[in-house]
């Protein structure tokens, strides 16, 4: 039984993710404890708890403490089982991060496993579905993880109403050295992204206007362009079960997002996702700061590789210290000469 306390670090849902999918993975009991203690409302929320009701069909577990606001948890894993699993979070919680806990449990079946899920694609605290699908998904592609995810129809807060389908077919998970930009030989010196490489987004709303993504689309546009970068961003509008908004930008393994909210202008949703990746492609880092503590788990998958990032967040210390209670992996950190830190095994 591996003994996990919940309020180390940054504390909060991250920790009963990463735990309870290794838990999965390696078939070892886990207690944890303090869960989410420092929150304003401690315990699990409904995300946290499909997340785990999920993973506890998926492997058969014995579950203790499941339910809403419980600050212990005990799960015990068997086999995990392929198949077909449809999850409603019941709320505008956030289908990436209820991924985030399963795609690790998921790439290690034996079999094929097809999740449904409904929830919130666009919310708070949490990575956008673009972001995981177009930042995330492809470095987890070069290492092994075979997976393909699909938007049917975002969900905002607060009714939700988003539906993914994950598809995750069993995958062998290797590491990846990701301490160059991109396409970037071994050999040459590592310089800033080139002002001319394309951004790459898309700007999203439900049920307001028209103008609403392309303004959003346009201050982007204009504050990367001030800077020399060129991008090109599509603009999408639905008529979706919640109203809101979004952008999300990226280039390589960077991004940038925002979310609209009542009474913040459109402008300024576009302008902070544009202040957002601009200071990740400002750097040489390989990886942005939000991707450095997702890669993390499945490093400890495989045992090895690296990747270089401009600040190590709370976020990925804890999920460092997470990882190494239940592999036999030690991560490193070393600061640069350049002031980037390299996250290796």
């Amino acid at each position: 039984m591996i003994t996990i306390d919940g309020s180390y670090g940054e504390g909060g849902g991250q920790i009963i993710r990463t735990a309870v999918a290794l838990s999965a993975v390696t078939r070892e009991d886990i207690t944890i404890y303090n869960i989410r203690s420092a929150r304003p409302r401690p315990g699990l929320k409904p995300q946290h708890l499909m997340a785990v009701k999920t993973a506890a069909k998926m492997t058969g577990a014995q579950v203790e403490g499941l339910k809403i606001s419980s600050t212990e948890l005990t799960f015990k894993p068997k086999d995990i089982i392929g198949g077909h699993y449809v999850v409603d979070i019941g709320t505008a919680g956030s289908i990436t991060l209820l991924l985030q806990c399963l795609m690790p449990a998921a790439a290690t079946s034996k079999e094929h496993i097809t999740l449904d899920i409904t929830g919130g694609t666009d919310v708070a605290w949490s990575p956008p579905v673009d972001y995981m699908s177009h930042v995330l998904l492809p470095v987890l592609t070069s290492m092994g993880l075979k997976c393909n995810i699909k938007v049917n129809q975002r969900g905002y807060y607060p009714k939700g109403g988003g539906q993914v389908r994950a598809e995750i077919a069993p995958s062998f998970i290797i590491g990846v050295e990701l301490e160059q930009e991109p396409g970037q030989e071994q050999e040459q010196k590592v310089e800033p992204k080139k002002k001319h490489d394309t951004i790459t987004g898309i700007s999203h709303s439900s049920n307001l206007p028209e103008h609403v993504t392309r303004r959003q689309a346009d201050s982007a546009l204009a504050v990367l362009g001030a800077v020399g970068y060129g991008a090109s961003i599509d603009t999408e509008n639905f008529r979706c079960l919640s109203t809101g908004s979004g952008i999300t930008l990226w280039c390589g393994h960077m991004g940038g997002s925002a979310l609209g909210k009542r009474g913040l202008p459109a402008e300024k949703v576009g302008q902070a996702a544009a202040d957002e990746i601009i200071a990740e492609l400002g750097s040489v880092a390989a990886v942005d700061v939000h991707l450095a503590d997702q890669l993390i788990p499945y490093m400890g998958l495989a045992g090895s590789g690296s990747f270089t990032v401009r600040e190590v967040s709370e976020h990925t210390s804890t999920n460092i210290w997470v990882v190494e209670q239940f592999l036999d992996v030690k991560f490193g950190i070393k600061k640069q000469n350049d002031g980037l830190f390299r996250i290796y095994i």
